[in-house]
């Protein structure tokens, strides 16, 4: 075997699995996929000089990306979510829906670029959830590295300490700081339902209906009373079942969606697509959050650009096997 097939069949088995750690650093799967281009590029680099001796090739590769994604925060925003960046809007039917893509966004990561280890997946399904993803992007940038090193990859303080060139009492300072934070941006949701529920499924079955018809009725009668809608680039979010309820017709007004089930962040989610000129075009990636009381959170993410990623045709012809087979009525 020469050195470059002995380098790929040593190092590809972590590529979902830096990604995911890239994407938590970043809330971005297009920075997280560059930054993991730049991590497989770094190490083929360096591999003559790497030692398992020292650290393990897992180790070896995540302490590479974490320096990765530290470079490349010293020169990005945060990304951010509507609800992060102010309150509520207070008049859901006259507020202005002028998106701002200029802004950067968090994104929602398919299940296909995550890890599909059992064991990596129950790790996972906690930290790649939008909410708590959204609430890293507000800790200080090695904060968050202290965060997920110690929380998420479960290293030793002495070992992140070492790799920041920091101390012990540091590292475990920062630790406390970043948990109050995220505790108070993200606190624990104990009331998810696991997507295999029966539950779960009656409630995502509901609101992909409601959304096929153009149900308002429908769509809130599946809404928790403090439910919270978002919908990236549009800066403005709304807060409760009455707001949420008052401003739905205004989406609706182009009429059904054609819906694909997809999978998002480890969760099921919902692609919709609307009609124009005779064909279906893509629209929006829904990840909602589902509570065994109904769903606690609309995140909308209207960035056609996206599905792509998910494997997803940009616009299609109306009622096209593919997307009939794949929807959920």
């Amino acid at each position: 075997m020469d050195r470059r097939a002995e380098f790929v069949a040593a190092t590809e088995g972590y590529r979902r699995e830096l990604v995911s750690h890239c994407y938590r650093l970043l809330g971005s799967v297009h920075d997280a996929e560059d930054q993991v281009q730049e991590t497989y590029l770094r190490a083929w680099r360096a591999y003559d000089a790497f030692d398992e001796r020292k650290a393990s090739m897992r180790t070896w590769l995540h302490r590479i990306a974490t320096n990765t994604c530290l470079t490349a925060l010293e020169s990005r925003g945060r990304r951010a979510m509507p609800s992060g960046l102010g309150g509520p809007a207070e008049d859901p039917v006259a507020v202005p829906l002028d998106g701002r893509p200029e802004l950067p966004w968090l994104q929602p990561i398919p299940d296909a670029l995550l890890p599909d280890d059992p064991a990596a997946v129950v790790t996972a399904r906690s930290t790649v959830r939008l909410a708590f993803v959204a609430a890293l992007q507000h800790l200080p940038a090695r904060q968050r590295v202290v965060l997920i090193l110690r929380d998420v990859l479960a290293w030793q303080a002495g070992e992140v300490a070492e790799f920041l060139s920091t101390s012990t009492a540091a590292v475990n300072s920062a630790l406390q700081r970043a948990r109050a934070q995220l505790a108070r941006l993200a606190p624990a949701e104990d009331d998810l339902t696991e997507p295999d529920a029966p539950d779960y499924r009656r409630f995502l079955h509901r609101y992909v209906t409601a959304f096929e018809r153009a149900d308002v009725s429908a769509l809130v009668s599946t809404l928790r009373d403090d439910v919270v809608l978002e919908m990236p680039p549009v800066p403005v979010w709304f807060a409760g079942r009455e707001q949420v309820a008052a401003f739905l017709p205004r989406i609706f007004g182009v009429g059904p969606r054609r819906t694909v089930l997809t999978r998002a962040n480890l969760r099921p989610a919902v692609a919709t697509y609307t009609e124009r000129d005779g064909l279906w075009h893509a629209h929006a990636i829904h990840v909602p959050t589902i509570t065994s009381t109904g769903v606690s959170a609309m995140t909308v993410f209207v960035d056609p650009t996206l599905f792509p990623m998910f494997g997803l045709p940009a616009t299609t012809e109306p009622e096209p096997r593919a997307l009939a087979d794949a929807r959920v009525v």
